[in-house]
């Protein structure tokens, strides 16, 4: 019979992309990965994946299954969560988050602390790189950071929060498909040393297109403020809840198969307060979906 660990092992190899990449999430070995896997195609009588190397991508049957999976886990968590919701939390955290993500845990951590209030948290914002290295020296609890591909940290645990899609994000008056806003109009970069600048340079390269670059910074908003002043165009990570497709100054243009930012909770495997954390995970998801 499945289990809800090897449908936690499911979502991950979906979001991963790889048996190995999803072992690291769910701290089992790459081989425990694959045979649950084929475990649970046997018991659906189903084949769940479409192996492509050492990469997997979903089949039509797995795509459909994901939706209903990821709600099956869910209710199975919120069911915990509830259970437990009765025992007083205490203790000091140290959390970090990524510009974008700062508002919403910060209001995770206060509706948190209103039901426990012997919890202290503190919230800082950070490059994504330096709060996954400040993780994983011990000096953060939890940060809230950009879930890099392949980068393996047998230390660390993620757990998937969203994703932004790539858009390019031009003035309302620009006209055409993205790759020809690109090519007309100045182009205002997201820092390259960054891995949202990395993807940004990938779509760049994919598009085939080499923009007329004005400038470089590591501040998305402030990009958006440049080209809603009409002073160019930028790819971006479009936020979660950001409401620039309905600016009357901006026009914002889907990339076919842009590959999207993906982010996520990152903390140490061994953490003594992982409950906490899990319950503050819970909190954050219910400032998203509301």
């Amino acid at each position: 019979m499945t289990s809800i660990r090897v449908l936690r092992t499911f979502i991950a190899s979906a979001a991963e992309g790889s048996f190995a990449a999803a072992a690291e999430r769910v701290a089992l070995t790459q081989a425990a990965v694959g045979q649950q896997m084929r475990g649970l195609e046997a018991d659906l009588r189903t084949p769940l994946f479409e192996r492509q190397g050492k990469s997997v991508v979903l089949s039509d049957a797995g795509r459909e299954l994901l939706p209903a999976i990821r709600k099956l886990v869910d209710q199975y968590e919120r069911m915990q969560a509830s259970a437990h919701s009765a025992e007083p939390m205490s203790g000091t955290l140290h959390l970090g988050a990524v510009v974008s993500a700062v508002r919403p845990l910060i209001e995770a951590t206060l509706s948190l602390k209103a039901r426990h209030p012997a919890l202290e948290m503190h919230v800082s914002a950070a490059k994504s790189a330096e709060l996954v290295a400040r993780v994983e020296s011990g000096e953060l609890d939890a940060g809230i950071a950009i879930r890099e591909p392949g980068r393996g940290r047998p230390g660390l645990a993620w757990t998937a929060l969203y994703e932004e899609p790539m858009v390019v994000v031009a003035p309302r008056n620009a006209e055409g498909s993205a790759r020809s806003v690109l090519q007309r109009h100045p182009f205002i970069r997201f820092d390259r040393t960054e891995h949202t600048g990395f993807l940004v340079e990938r779509l760049l390269r994919r598009l085939r297109v080499k923009p007329v670059e004005i400038l470089e910074l590591n501040a998305i908003e402030s990009i958006v403020d440049l080209v809603r002043a009409g002073l160019g165009a930028a790819i971006l990570p479009q936020l979660q809840g950001s409401r620039w497709a309905s600016d009357a100054r901006l026009r914002v243009l889907e990339i076919p198969s842009a590959e999207a930012r993906r982010i996520a909770v990152v903390q140490a495997r061994d953490f003594a307060q992982a409950a906490v954390i899990g319950a503050l995970t819970r909190e954050f998801q219910a400032r998203l979906q509301g």
